[in-house]
């Protein structure tokens, strides 16, 4: 298929917005968990009740990414993105509005199932808007808009509340939206469908390469990379609030340093994939160990310095950006033969959500129950886990994927 790019200028206009979307999709998403610690001492609502909001919209984000992945494949990108973007907004002004947490579990539930209307459709357009060496450089910069959507939230918030109350950061994610459809219904492109969905349709064995041990080992990967990566940046302000005793306010503020590190790891992780470690999976493996070494540092260190605790979170969070930019970002593009590549980084991208969904409140369980101690080994062990299996798996992947 003929791409809509023809020079280097629309290639970095389109990288620019893709990034830019992306950016919005965080902060619409993940200022719940942001300000769930303002939350819950405003509404005195229980953490374990509130923290069900961001439980159940990881698990619609999760089934919703399969569908999209699905539709994807068969239907406008742009325009499945465009509706993920007007149900988010609308979602966003209804919380500020709800009276209990089981209205805010329907509405954030019905905003993780828009929020997965975004990132298979956008990668399904970069496959066909970028080269393979294209698509490699725009995938760092495109998740850059993630680290700096979170930078945003964690940075703004605390100001908007400190003025307007928590009741604010969503009407404001909800005008970042709204602006954000207009620019993007403005300057993407429209690409064809119908030709994709017939390679689809002559390929009945496509969908049978994803479910193999060796891909199932990896969805599990990316299952334990999510339960740190969400787990690690929903908690973390709170585990720093209640362990050195600080402000809620200032412990949404250390929120900041986490997608610095995000940034700095997509780096990191793009430039030891393209010039020494070509397999993915064992530039995940590698990545997952550094995750290993600031996990162990972090249950090690803990309570002794608040500096220390927020530095090793951020380099755990960082690196489990670093593997889901491994395993769902640089993976789905080795199946565009078999002309399901939105549906596979749907499904791919649904298992960090599943993750997500069991840390969340899982983590929110086991810091009332157990306290932080225990919390902190639980993702030592998971983040072990992922290095052994992503290693394991490095030699099968090069056998039957490799170019």
């Amino acid at each position: 298929m003929k791409t809509p790019l023809q020079n280097r200028k629309q290639i970095n206009m389109i990288t620019i917005l893709f990034a830019a979307t992306y950016m919005v999709s965080y902060i619409t998403r993940i200022n719940f968990g942001a300000i769930i610690s303002e939350m819950e001492e405003a509404t005195k609502i229980s953490r374990s009740l509130l923290s069900m909001s961001i439980t159940g919209s990881f698990i619609t984000y999760g089934i919703g990414q399969i569908i999209s992945g699905l539709c994807g494949d068969r239907f406008s990108p742009k325009k499945l993105l465009t509706y993920g973007l007007v149900a988010t907004v609308v979602m966003n002004l209804l919380i500020p509005v709800c009276k209990n947490p089981y209205q805010m579990l329907t509405v954030w539930c019905i905003n993780g199932f828009a929020q997965s209307f975004m990132w298979p459709p956008m990668v399904r357009l970069m496959t066909v808007f970028f080269s393979e060496e294209e698509y490699k450089k725009a995938s760092v910069n495109i998740s850059w808009g993630s680290s700096i959507g979170t930078i945003a939230v964690y940075l703004i918030s605390p100001l908007i509340i400190s003025v307007f109350g928590w009741k604010a950061v969503f009407i404001f994610s909800a005008i970042c939206g709204i602006i954000m459809i207009f620019v993007w219904n403005k300057y993407c492109y429209e690409i064809e469908t119908v030709k994709e969905r017939t390679v689809h349709n002559e390929n009945p064995k496509s969908m049978n390469v994803l479910f193999t041990p060796l891909m199932i080992c990896v969805m599990i990967a990316i299952i334990l990379q999510g339960m740190l990566r969400d787990g690690v940046t929903t908690w973390m302000p709170s585990y720093i609030s209640e362990t050195y005793n600080l402000s809620n306010i200032i412990s949404i503020l250390t929120g900041v340093v986490l997608p610095i590190f995000s940034i700095l790891c997509f780096q990191i992780t793009s430039r030891l994939y393209r010039k020494a470690f070509t397999n993915p999976l064992l530039c995940a493996g590698i990545i997952f160990g550094a995750g290993s070494f600031a996990a162990l540092a972090l249950f090690l260190l803990s309570g002794q310095n608040a500096a220390f605790s927020v530095f090793f979170s951020a380099l755990l969070t960082g690196a489990m950006h670093g593997v889901n930019l491994m395993l769902i970002c640089m993976i789905p593009p080795f199946f565009k033969k078999y002309g399901n590549v939105s549906t596979v980084s749907g499904v791919l991208n649904s298992c960090t959500y599943i993750g997500s969904a069991i840390s969340t409140y899982g983590i929110a369980v086991l810091s009332e129950k157990l306290g932080w101690e225990y919390t902190l080994l639980i993702w030592l062990l998971i983040a072990i886990a992922g290095t052994v299996i992503c290693l394991v798996c490095t030699k099968p992947w090069k056998k039957h994927y490799s170019n």
